[in-house]
């Protein structure tokens, strides 16, 4: 990245001042070297994204940012309804309501390590991945209303979750003011047999541990401890929120001509909240990200059943289940004054302080939990958010280790199964149905997450808490 365009605000933050069509400044996160490392591409998206009508305080990038599609993935931008602001399907991204949970399962490393081969065996013959994978769960136009408008509190509902996970889940499991009549028929044929399935690309399901604790008294009040095996899920709402940002996306550059907005970018294809295109997309962007909740519960569910029929009496409670490409609206400060905004998350995360309203009794002292899901063989971690973060990033953090280059560049320095066997090497378990998809996911693929999430903590945004390492990694 050209780093004589930014000013530095300080070890870790880092400002592209207003100019030109900017209506606010740009905002980066970020030690030096990954500022440097960044394509010049993430500078030019967060500045375009400033150039969108009602954004308010900057156009924010996380440690992790990447190039992505109109907006930069690592991306945060909030927008005032009530000043023109608009809503942008390239601000959320294709996969709506990506996003990881944590299973803790009491068991300790070496209760695992014997097991290992044959659990990951029966967690990937049991939980369907790859491009197109489909499950046991049909649903019909009925019961797809239903999950649509229901999330995760209809998976319980239907006998595949437990009801005490629905606090530990963002917005309890349900995102209020889905309309499933907004969702295409074209979307929801293509999730009919998708339900309790990981797709391909980075999603996964990962085996780890618990290698250290930075925190002590935090990981203690979210029940972890050093050398406790954990399970992580990361995996969004498939077929059919790829298929409403595809056609959202249509429509909003039809209504970015029609309403007058100039677009820095063909790809900020937006339109007015309050408009109807806008008002369309927000029903059928909550209703993709109340089947993500439930895809994560479905799979949480089937994970469950293969630990207990390997590893009887393991229970894998829920710590925290979180999205990281969504439009929330949520209550800020602006200029001293509370505000409803729309706040675009892309490959971003809530990451909400210690007394927050909207957090749940169980960490209203800690502050919310962040997970920052590492590339495949690397590490994970466990932040906790903290309450400045509010000022500084609307309450965000990053959401992962950020891509390094390009999944085509993946291909052709690493061979899929070359990955698997080194992998094995260091006594990861890999299962996948695709050698492509694996290669393409190598760990060299992605920054450094131990460097992301020391930049996380040293901007302010989040502090570590415990660092995962993985064990077997059932991949798409």
């Amino acid at each position: 990245m050209d780093m004589s365009k930014l000013l530095q605000r300080g070890d870790y933050e880092w400002e592209l001042p207003k100019q030109g069509s900017m209506r606010v400044p740009g905002i980066l996160y970020a030690s030096r070297r990954l500022i440097e490392t960044m394509d010049n591409k993430v500078l030019e998206q967060v500045r375009n994204v400033a150039t969108l009508p009602g954004i308010v305080g900057a156009s924010y990038a996380m440690p992790d940012a990447h190039w992505g599609y109109g907006f930069p993935i690592g991306g945060v931008a909030a927008f005032d309804p009530e000043e023109g602001g608009v809503v942008s399907a390239g601000g959320v991204g294709f996969d709506i309501s990506c996003g990881v949970r944590l299973l803790r399962t009491g068991l300790a490393l070496n209760d695992v390590r014997p097991v290992l081969p044959e659990l990951m065996d029966a967690l990937f013959n049991t939980i369907p991945a790859g491009v197109g994978s489909c499950g046991q769960i049909h649903l019909n136009d009925l019961r797809m209303s239903e999950m649509l408008r229901g999330g995760a509190r209809w998976s319980v509902e239907q006998g595949w979750g437990r009801p005490e996970d629905l606090e530990r889940i963002e917005e309890n499991g349900r995102m209020a003011g889905a309309r499933p009549e907004n969702v295409s028929r074209q979307a929801r044929r293509r999730q009919c047999d998708e339900m309790g399935t990981l797709g391909s690309g980075n999603h996964y399901l990962e085996v780890q541990y618990v290698e250290a604790v930075m925190d002590r008294e935090i990981a203690a009040s979210f029940g972890l401890r050093t050398g406790e095996v954990v399970v992580s899920i990361h995996c969004g709402s498939r077929g059919l929120g790829h298929q409403i940002g595809t056609e959202f996306l249509i429509e909003m550059a039809k209504a970015a001509k029609n309403s007058g907005i100039p677009l820095a970018d063909r790809e900020l294809a937006c339109a007015p909240a309050t408009s109807t295109v806008g008002q369309l997309y927000l029903g059928a962007m909550r209703a993709a990200t109340n089947c993500a909740f439930a895809n994560r519960e479905i799979i949480s569910h089937l994970a469950r059943q293969t630990f207990s029929e390997i590893m009887p009496g393991a229970k894998l409670p829920l710590l925290y289940d979180v999205s990281h490409n969504t439009c929330k609206e949520e209550t800020h400060l602006i200029n001293g004054k509370e505000t409803r905004l729309l706040v675009h998350r892309k490959g971003a995360t809530r990451a909400f302080g210690p007394g927050h309203s909207d957090l749940p009794p169980a960490f209203r002292e800690s502050g919310q939990p962040v997970l920052i899901g590492g590339s495949m063989g690397t590490a994970s971690y466990v932040l906790a958010g903290l309450a400045e973060n509010e000022s500084k990033s609307l309450g965000s953090a990053c959401h992962g280790s950020g891509r390094a280059m390009s999944r085509r560049q993946a291909r052709r320095l690493w061979q899929g199964r070359k990955v698997v066997d080194d992998l094995r090497g260091h006594g990861i378990h890999v299962r996948s149905p695709s050698m492509r998809g694996v290669a393409e996911e190598a760990p060299d693929a992605y920054k450094d997450v131990d460097e992301v999430a020391k930049a996380t903590e040293c901007a302010r945004l989040a502090r570590r808490v415990a660092r995962l390492r993985p064990l077997g990694v059932v991949k798409g």
